[in-house]
């Protein structure tokens, strides 16, 4: 049999395939107009603008108080009375 001509093709299903790749596209080009429009340029300030050298110092001039972090408990605590010598069920030999 020949390479098959376009008459003794069965695949269908060329059009959702053509309409995905188009919504796609223009998703893409859509995300770049957002992204990169001339409405959205980078306010770039330089280091001599800086106000704070902290994070803290910045928080405290807005007015939130700076506290430290409680310590963290421990994972599992250890229980009360001695460590058993042998466990509760041994495994047999097998």
């Amino acid at each position: 049999m020949e390479g098959g001509s376009l008459r003794h093709r069965n695949r269908h299903g060329g059009t959702p395939l053509v309409i995905a790749a188009v919504i796609a596209i223009l998703g893409v080009f859509g995300m770049l107009i957002v992204d990169h429009g001339p409405w959205n340029t980078p306010k770039v300030q330089p280091a001599a603008s800086a106000n704070y050298w902290t994070t803290g110092e910045a928080a405290r001039a807005a007015g939130a108080t700076v506290m430290p972090t409680e310590p963290k408990a421990p994972i599992e605590p250890v229980p009360p009375g001695p460590k058993p010598a042998q466990p509760a069920n041994p495994i047999p030999p097998q």
